[in-house]
């Protein structure tokens, strides 16, 4: 049986998942399991600053994109090499290698994950896919899942005015753009990093829950504030149905 946790109270209208009408899916590690993409992504992306592997330098850095698993990479970038010109040519070398290793046939969904969305769209819901990604590599990454119709709609932090996790953003912007809900309350985020609990919870949404399938796991996700933590994206369906 899939466990949940509740670890914070939600409102009536969205406890057990009875009032929600938008659900907001983070992508990899969350839907889409890509085995560790993003550290070789980044490995390419700090070569091309000069950082040596192996280093203490390449480790710190390497330690910082491990935490901050979920946020914008461009903001990621920003903080670790400060010039905006140097942090423009990481990103760019990030996507690239992220991208080549998409191309390679490197990812795949999470187990249940395109059941599980199916399932949201047949009980009613709207589902929208977000990312940390920039848009070429969110594409890339639909294209190799043909997921391109999956859902009516796909964001990414540029699609958001920029700002990626943990703000608000892309969740708001979902609400704004498929005028799927009445209020935030009726809105679930899911994703398995603190960060995209924090932009749920920024959000307003009704009901915010980590997955264990990626970056983080129970602890994380109780110390950011989630109202549930499952196993996996799969468990989901259930839970809005309150089937516990």
């Amino acid at each position: 049986m899939t466990e949940t946790h509740t670890t914070t109270e939600v409102p009536d209208d969205a406890q057990g998942g009875a009032g929600i009408r938008l659900v907001v899916l983070d992508m990899a590690g969350t839907t889409v399991a890509d085995g560790g993409l993003v550290e070789r992504a980044f490995a390419a992306a700090s070569a091309e600053l000069g950082v040596e592997p192996g280093s203490a330098d390449h480790a710190d850095k390497l330690a910082y994109v491990r935490a901050t698993m979920g946020e914008s990479k461009i903001s990621v970038f920003r903080h670790l090499f400060g010039a905006e010109e140097a942090a423009q040519r990481a990103n760019a070398a990030f996507e690239k290698a992220y991208g080549d290793l998409v191309d390679g046939g490197l990812v795949a969904p999470v187990p249940g994950a395109r059941e599980a969305v199916e399932e949201l769209l047949a009980d009613g819901r709207t589902v929208v896919l977000t990312t940390g990604f920039a848009r070429v590599t969110q594409d890339a990454i639909l294209d190799a899942l043909g997921w391109r119709d999956l859902v009516p709609l796909t964001l990414c932090p540029a699609d958001a005015g920029g700002r990626g996790r943990p703000y608000p953003d892309m969740v708001l912007e979902a609400f704004l753009r498929t005028k799927a809900a009445d209020a935030v309350r009726q809105v679930a985020v899911v994703g398995d990093t603190s960060y995209d609990v924090l932009s749920g919870l920024r959000a307003g949404a009704g009901l915010v829950a980590g997955v264990r399938t990626g970056a983080h796991g129970d602890a994380e996700f109780r110390a950011a504030g989630a109202t549930h933590v499952l196993d996996s994206v799969g468990a989901l369906p259930g839970l809005l149905r309150g089937e516990r």
